[in-house]
């Protein structure tokens, strides 16, 4: 795992994130709670098992902190992570896949900070994808990576090499002499 500064010369940097879930009882028939991921913790520590934050007395709500993940940025995503910045209120997503336990039927499996990624999960039908707002250390912490290490790159468009030119404009189509575009027609 790389240090939580991700000098100059690191290609990555990692920050560990606490993940909270929220939760909720809910009036349905099939289903007796409601859970969600609500918050992010940064430079959390790591956690053995899910530790219970915050409970209403009742039962009816409770916020957990599941368990602590690596938030990795890397170099060449730095226009997600700039976009993300851009936004009225960034965010971290959390990637939540079924869980193992029926305590909890929903488990953070990843964390990122790129809308393109998140949206590459959201594609799934397994896992479900929850913005959460991004607390103030990791938008200093990504706006640092992201003043490190962006570069912008003017938009290229790309054509294939005379496939988009026309006869005699320098593409594989040649002119051939004597031809007629009358030729091959019946009963000449």
């Amino acid at each position: 795992m790389r240090d939580e500064t991700g000098g100059a010369g690191e290609r990555s940097a990692t920050m560990r994130v606490g993940v909270v879930l929220e939760r909720r009882r809910i009036d349905h028939p099939w289903q007796k709670w409601r859970w969600r991921a609500v918050s992010v913790i940064a430079h959390a520590p790591p956690i053995r098992q899910p530790r219970l934050l915050l409970s209403d007395g009742t039962a009816d709500m409770a916020l957990w902190h599941t368990v602590t993940l690596p938030l990795l940025v890397h170099r060449t995503d730095t226009e997600a992570y700039k976009y993300n910045l851009s936004t009225a209120q960034p965010q971290v997503y959390v990637v939540l896949r079924p869980g193992n336990d029926e305590a909890f039927p929903l488990w953070p499996a990843l964390v990122t900070v790129s809308p393109s990624e998140a949206q590459a999960y959201s594609e799934t039908s397994e896992d479900r994808v929850e913005p959460v707002p991004m607390p103030e250390p990791i938008i200093a912490w990504l706006k640092a990576f992201v003043d490190r290490h962006h570069v912008d790159r003017p938009i290229v468009k790309r054509r294939r090499k005379g496939l988009d030119r026309g006869p005699g404009e320098a593409s594989e189509f040649e002119i051939v002499e004597g031809g007629s575009s009358d030729a091959g027609r019946v009963g000449e």
